[in-house]
């Protein structure tokens, strides 16, 4: 499978409702996975691919709404869809401050849960962008000396150059030469496009998410 093409999760303990939203997910030609449970859902292989997760409230041994819960603290950044026979307000606001996409009540109409569904896939796309130029710019910051390092956390605090010799204990010239290639590395068009990489790599606050 390519690895931009797009799965759906679904998790029912009810198999007549799993077989009719596979066959309705398939006909928009997208891959799609069933499970009968958090349990198998978590002990399946998932592909490297944008997906989101199609899940029942309530569920056999765990709800969905302490499920999701579980995927978020375990980091499983998976736009989730929530669907119900027996939803009410306050459940679907605890479901939607968790970060949930829809709360559908049954009986839905295909048309809102295929809404949900694309913008679900359209949220894990930005979310797998995001991630991976994250992890470009760490790439790219792990690639820095030490002193490369230093300078550039002085550089877009706002510090001039003299100041950052003076703190450095180098020549202006030697920051002048760090900034050049600080700048080539780290592939910064201009020092606004270098600063918010640095904002990006958490240097503005002294807690970068590079190794």
């Amino acid at each position: 499978m390519a690895a931009d093409h797009a799965v759906v999760f679904v998790v029912d303990d009810d198999p007549s409702i799993r077989e009719a939203l596979q066959d309705l997910i398939q006909s928009l030609d997208l891959d799609t996975r069933v499970f009968a449970s958090p349990q198998e859902f978590l002990r399946a292989e998932r592909p490297d691919a944008p997906a989101c997760l199609v899940l029942d409230v309530r569920l056999p041994g765990v709800s969905g709404l302490s499920f999701q819960q579980e995927l978020v603290k375990g980091g499983a950044d998976l736009p989730v869809i929530f669907i119900t026979g027996h939803g009410d307000v306050p459940m679907s606001v605890r479901a939607m401050k968790a970060g949930a996409i829809e709360f559908l009540s049954k009986p839905f109409r295909d048309e809102e849960l295929i809404d949900a569904i694309n913008v679900g896939i359209e949220r894990s796309r930005a979310q797998r962008r995001e991630a991976a130029r994250g992890a470009e710019l760490r790439r790219r910051f792990a690639a820095l000396t030490q002193r490369e390092r230093e300078v550039m956390t002085l550089v877009i605090s706002g510090r001039p150059n003299k100041r950052t010799a003076a703190e450095l204990g180098v020549s202006e010239a030697t920051v002048k030469v760090h900034r050049a290639q600080i700048m080539h590395k780290m592939q910064a068009k201009s020092l606004v496009d270098l600063v918010h990489m640095g904002d990006a790599l958490g240097l503005s606050t002294g807690k970068s998410q590079a190794t």
